[in-house]
């Protein structure tokens, strides 16, 4: 596996395909992870939003993407981490968290803040970054709809 950085338009139909493929995203989420790579692709580095690309034999198995929260310091958010669902529990996600963070804190990162739903299905989403050293800073009750509230789990680099 390697990790590809620069985002090429054949990177809008993978990420959708990546993030259909987990059967866990509704369609305006998905919409909106093809979103931020139109960003990136239409304004470069000032859209704000980076990608590491985890893959392997030019066959894209997951990415991230990540950038800095405007009017902060040195804090980032870390939209997502999706893995195509054959390429799950391989290791696969905790890679692309390392490696997000690193080039996190390479760019002068020293908190990063993940935001997820807090549904039952999300348990297994929440417990991945809390392995990984994230803790739940904040939860806000009924966010996203009735009984869906946002969890905002955070690490200090």
């Amino acid at each position: 596996m390697i990790f590809r950085y620069a985002v090429a338009p054949a990177d809008r139909l993978a990420v959708r395909a990546i993030a259909e493929s987990t059967g866990f995203f509704s369609p305006a989420e998905t919409d909106v992870a093809v979103e931020l790579v139109d960003e990136r692709l239409r304004k470069g580095p000032a859209s704000g939003y980076e990608f590491a690309f985890a893959e392997e034999a030019g066959e894209l198995w997951g990415y991230s993407c990540f950038g800095p929260i405007a009017a902060t310091e040195a804090s980032f958010d870390l939209y997502w981490i999706v893995v195509a669902k054959d390429r799950q529990r391989a290791g696969i996600g905790r890679a692309l968290m390392v490696e997000s963070e690193r080039l996190i804190r390479a760019a002068g990162g020293r908190r990063i803040y993940v935001e997820t739903s807090s549904r039952g299905q999300y348990e297994p989403t929440r417990a991945f970054y809390q392995r990984g050293g994230y803790r739940i800073e904040a939860v806000l009750d009924d966010f996203y709809a009735p009984g869906d509230g946002k969890v905002i789990l955070v690490k200090v680099l």
